[in-house]
């Protein structure tokens, strides 16, 4: 996620709701994340699509890497053999 400025991404939603057309546009255009607060304190987060995907991905990605790890640890692996004849047998079902 992109670095934000708290003098410019973080507003009241009162401004929020007033101005949202233009609120989009910047976060679309910039990339950079709004923050919009409610009584003070952050309530919400605006992010462009391609920015809330990244996350995604990224997340994705480390619970992948979260379960690779951890099955490493208990033991649950195979062998360079067991892959390419699971491999093997795999594409002469296909």
């Amino acid at each position: 996620m992109k670095n934000f400025s708290i003098a410019n991404d973080i507003i009241p939603i009162g401004e929020f709701k007033t101005r949202i057309a233009k609120w989009f546009r910047n976060v679309q255009n910039t990339g950079q994340p709004l923050i919009i607060t409610q009584k003070g304190k952050p309530a919400a987060i605006l992010l462009s699509p391609s920015e809330y995907d990244s996350l995604i991905y990224k997340k994705s990605f480390l619970e992948s890497v979260a379960r690779g790890i951890s099955d490493a640890e208990s033991g649950n692996v195979f062998s360079s053999a067991e892959i390419r004849d699971e491999l093997t047998r795999r594409r002469k079902q296909g």
